[in-house]
């Protein structure tokens, strides 16, 4: 057994907090015991670049249960939780290659390390993994059909984009189902789970109080819409920057003002980037900002501020607590003006905070485990493309979840189906 993690020791109280998310994810539970009888994913070498959290242990170990033999790595050097990581090869014996706070060059040898093990299906949240196996593929000019996974899911939003930009460029090597966009994800995980965990995260790091803030929200996708919900329940004041004109009138006609970020960078207090686009608050940005002003961002990858920049601005840099890095500027009026990043500019939910609830992760994880199935059962049929979630499959993952919630709903009588499926029927 191979892995590389912080300290086995750790174990312990890795195992009880794992106990915890699986008491709190009833749906996968329900897929772990048809796994464990069907063995769906027997004997197959299955690649994951997820965030360690107890919830990621859940999933692991439903794949596991499955027959799966699973290699683990971090999408993000900030979200691995090392004691997770340590119950996970010490108690489930399945193989983790993640440590927290690690440089990029560790990040990347453990992605190296999972895809060692020439994994059949491949688990991404970001598409590094993904990514990584199609530039070498491209870069060695060589045929490896062979050797490359029968396909992929892909948990984000972020994600999903490179790989349609790479079925675009019509450079997709493989099959990938987009976790994403599934309506058990996107309408639950990215909305409530994002929202929750983004200000769990600010709240952390900075004790902040929410109330009375002007909390500049740009992006207004499922994630903003969270946020921007969250941040609103508390008391805080919102502001939304948009480039898309639908999505801004949506923000309007939710009660939020909506403003280009030139203007919201004079007014607000909190600042959350949700975009997965890069530099949304940039160097023209930073100087009229407000002393004291405070930017977190929960889009996938650290671009989304323009930290490179503003290490250069600044006359100084330190870092005044765990995780939340103080750059100070010049400042016309005032000698100087203090801006505070959290997070290092990565993922504030989990850099900050424990990532988003096990309620909420246990459909997207269902949806990863029974799509991980479903590209096992349908090799080689599945195009190279970008697909959705089997609505068959979104739609068990709904109706499990509410049937572990103890939730009844209506059914449709055979009158009422025959009304919806005829055309004869007016006025």
């Amino acid at each position: 057994m191979k892995y590389d993690i912080k300290n086995k020791k750790l174990k312990t109280e890795g195992k009880k907090r794992i106990e915890w998310a699986l008491n709190r994810m009833p749906v996968l539970e329900l897929i772990r015991e048809d796994f464990s009888r069907e063995k769906p994913l027997k004997n197959i070498p299955l690649g994951a670049c997820l965030h360690v959290t107890t919830e990621t242990a859940v999933l692991a170990i439903t794949l596991k249960a499955g027959g799966a033999h699973v290699r683990l790595c971090a999408s993000n050097p900030l979200s691995t939780q090392d004691d997770v990581a340590a119950s996970l090869v010490a108690d489930y014996g399945i193989e983790v290659f993640a440590i927290n706070n690690e440089n990029t060059k560790t990040y990347y040898d453990h992605i190296d390390s999972v895809l060692e093990n020439s994994p059949r299906v491949t688990l991404d949240d970001g598409a590094d993994l993904v990514s990584t196996i199609h530039k070498r593929w491209h870069s060695q000019k060589v045929k490896m059909q062979e050797k490359l996974p029968w396909g992929s899911t892909e948990e984000t939003t972020t994600g999903v984009i490179r790989l349609r930009a790479l079925q675009e460029e019509g450079k997709l090597l493989y099959p990938v189902i987009a976790v994403n966009d599934a309506y058990t994800k996107h309408l639950f995980d990215n909305r409530y789970g994002t929202g929750q965990s983004t200000i769990d995260g600010i709240i952390r790091a900075t004790n902040k109080l929410i109330a009375g803030q002007t909390f500049v929200v740009c992006g207004y996708g499922w994630c903003g819409k969270g946020v921007a919900r969250r941040a609103s329940g508390l008391g805080a004041h919102i502001v939304v920057c948009e480039v898309d004109p639908f999505k801004a009138l949506e923000a309007l006609m939710d009660g939020f003002r909506v403003m280009p970020i030139k203007e919201a960078s004079t007014i607000g207090d909190i600042f959350v980037t949700v975009t997965g686009d890069i530099n949304v608050i940039a160097t023209q940005h930073f100087p009229l900002m407000k002393d004291k002003a405070i930017l977190a961002n929960s889009g996938h990858f650290d671009v989304e501020i323009d930290l490179k920049n503003l290490r250069k601005m600044a006359v100084s840099h330190r870092v005044v607590k765990p995780l939340v890095s103080e750059y100070t500027l010049p400042a016309p009026k005032k000698s100087t003006k203090r801006i505070y990043v959290l997070g290092e500019g990565r993922l504030v939910n989990l850099a900050c905070a424990e990532g988003h609830p096990a309620e909420v992760m246990d459909l997207s994880f269902a949806n990863q485990a029974l799509s991980a199935r479903y590209i096992v059962s349908h090799r080689g049929s599945l195009q190279r493309k970008v697909y959705s979630v089997p609505e068959d499959i979104d739609r068990r993952v709904a109706t499990l979840k509410l049937k572990a919630m103890d939730i009844k709903t209506d059914t449709l009588t055979a009158e009422q189906k025959k009304y919806l499926a005829s055309w004869e029927a007016g006025t």
